[in-house]
């Protein structure tokens, strides 16, 4: 059970789009960060252990070219096993900051130029895995960076093509040195799953198909991919294989979210938010997953919803046209 905590304010709302909260919790400083963009700019929100805001910021989406304001994306704290770094998506390009976001380290613009007149240019979908980063974009492909140890020498190593409709979102998990095991899994607006190995050159492993409904949400669980998708279902698929383990009518309207920790949870447009518990069962080796709580949040579109910490202990939701974020903690 969970019970809702002291909400966190914010300057404005979020914006109606998926995956609209990031969170990073620093416990050597028992902080913890809040992510969420709106328009042209993305705010960070540092927080103390009892919910009391600390600091409030916000990040600009770099320019360019272009006579209107380009218009943020997304915003996801990436953690690599030697830095941590802050990463901004937006109609122009993509920004990379050190954690804090003080300091931009890295800028890449996106390149229209395979892009008709009518279509829209953008990044969304941003993963760590290893010494990478991996970006998605509106033309289907997946950018990875190769990220060094300190400073900005960061490379673009690689584009990823395995879609032919607009990345939605990425998710990875540690490979833990074992061969031929998928570790990162990426999404499109068709539905489309892309199962991929990282290394020092990316393997893509198989493909699950779409059915015609975007996959706004992924992640990745002991080689088990939960997708979330547009009809409000969410279906657990084996990742090496690409076979079917659970299909589930989660929400009445659209998953605007996943996240694990390691229970899953899913939110949707439909105000609620569902922790599922996800287990193998020893027998057949099928996934099983058992509903242990629903939160509404009402008359809110959710668009972002993270677990807190590791533990699962917590979570915060984002809602558009809500101006703070909302956060329950388990009893």
């Amino acid at each position: 059970m969970y019970r809702r905590e002291r909400s966190i304010p914010l300057r404005g709302s979020a914006a109606p789009l998926c995956n609209n909260l990031s969170v990073l919790q620093l416990s050597a400083r028992k902080l913890t960060y809040f992510g969420v963009v709106h328009g042209p700019s993305a705010q960070l929100l540092s927080v103390a252990p009892e919910g009391v805001p600390l600091a409030q910021r916000q990040l600009h989406a770099k320019e360019g070219a272009g006579v209107r304001p380009p218009l943020m994306t997304q915003v996801h704290w990436c953690v690599l096993p030697f830095r941590v770094l802050l990463v901004l998506t937006s109609h122009r390009g993509i920004q990379m900051y050190e954690s804090n976001g003080n300091t931009m380290v890295y800028w890449h613009a996106l390149d229209s130029g395979d892009a008709s007149p009518v279509q829209a240019v953008f990044a969304r979908g941003i993963a760590a895995s290893g010494h990478f980063i991996s970006v998605g974009t509106w033309s289907g492909r997946v950018l990875v960076f190769d990220i060094p140890v300190k400073g900005p020498n960061i490379v673009l190593s690689e584009e990823l093509a395995g879609h032919q409709t607009p990345i939605t979102d990425i998710a990875t998990e540690p490979a833990q040195g074992q061969d031929c095991v998928a570790d990162m899994v990426t999404a499109d607006d068709s539905g489309l799953l892309c199962v991929w190995r990282s290394g020092p050159e990316f393997t893509l492993l198989t493909r699950i198909p779409g059915f015609g409904v975007p996959c706004p949400s992924v992640k990745l669980w002991q080689g088990i991919i939960a997708a979330g998708y547009g009809n409000g279902q969410v279906h657990l698929y084996e990742a090496t294989t690409g076979n079917l383990h659970v299909q589930i009518n989660a929400h009445a309207r659209a998953i605007c979210a996943l996240d694990l920790a390691p229970e899953l949870l899913s939110a949707g447009e439909d105000t609620f938010v569902h922790i599922w518990k996800l287990s193998r069962s020893p027998e057949s080796g099928y996934i099983e997953m058992e509903h242990c709580h629903g939160e509404c949040v009402s008359d809110t579109q959710l668009c972002g919803a993270r677990f807190c910490d590791s533990s699962g202990s917590s979570f915060a939701v984002t809602g558009y046209d809500l101006a703070e974020i909302r956060i329950f903690s388990s009893v």
